[in-house]
């Protein structure tokens, strides 16, 4: 749908592009023990609880430690906006819901919101003050897809669309987005939801070091048209996907 695209005047990505992922885990040292052998990151002190992900010195993602345990280890993709609560607003009127409402997050990083679509896949939503996003993407090690898999995929694309028509269909927009039927990829019965790509060197090799990790392979690799895609999740159960561009 949408290449992540920086806004001209330089305080993040325009309204509709993935701009952030993080990870809600019970075991942030854990975690940092796991993504760090995967994907080569270090890791630095951030807010509360949460540390940033690093590659080369540049913020790739965060880790988070959950406040309550009846929350879901889970990854989610955060979609840029100026104007959080006016998003949220328009999220409604389009038949979404609001999970948390914008608030502030850090010491003047920008606020953060969670939403769902029509159908109850969740995602989030950032404000950028002082954390803009993505400081590296698209390169090994780095966020390289949102992949949207949906009961319903018209449904979808008249709620996404109404909501991010320019990042999704402007004239300079390139895929960074998609959206498939959740019956393609997942059982059935699995509810709506987002999986957040990580971009690897070569998807079927990586496997062998989730495993060893502590991790599994929920759906084994498959071809995509944006590249070959294997579902797993580390060892707290977080999923997410590898990619091979």
């Amino acid at each position: 749908m949408a290449e992540n695209r920086a806004s001209g005047n330089g305080t993040g990505y325009t309204e509709g592009i993935p701009c952030w992922v993080d990870a809600q885990l019970a075991d942030v040292p854990a975690g940092r023990r796991f993504y760090g052998e995967l994907f080569g990151w270090n890791f630095e002190e951030a807010y509360d609880s949460t540390v940033w992900a690093l590659l080369d010195g540049d913020r790739v993602a965060a880790l988070s430690r959950k406040t309550d345990g009846r929350m879901p280890t889970v990854w989610t993709v955060y979609f840029a906006t100026p104007d959080a609560a006016g998003l949220t607003g328009r999220i409604r009127d389009a038949g979404g819901q609001v999970v948390t409402s914008p608030t502030p997050v850090g010491a003047d990083l920008g606020s953060a919101a969670l939403v769902t679509d029509p159908e109850g896949a969740v995602f989030g939503l950032w404000q950028a003050d002082g954390h803009t996003g993505f400081g590296r993407r698209h390169e090994i090690g780095t966020f390289a897809w949102a992949e949207l898999y949906a009961r319903d995929t018209e449904v979808a694309n008249t709620f996404y669309g109404g909501l991010f028509h320019d990042a999704l269909f402007g004239p300079d927009a390139e895929p960074d987005f998609g959206r498939a039927a959740v019956e393609e990829v997942f059982p059935a019965m699995m509810p709506p939801h987002f999986v957040v790509h990580f971009r690897v060197a070569d998807c079927a090799g990586i496997l062998g070091t989730v495993n060893r990790l502590g991790g599994r392979v929920q759906v084994p690799p498959f071809e995509t048209s944006y590249g070959t895609v294997a579902v797993v999740t580390d060892d707290q159960g977080a999923s997410f996907a590898v990619l091979e561009r």
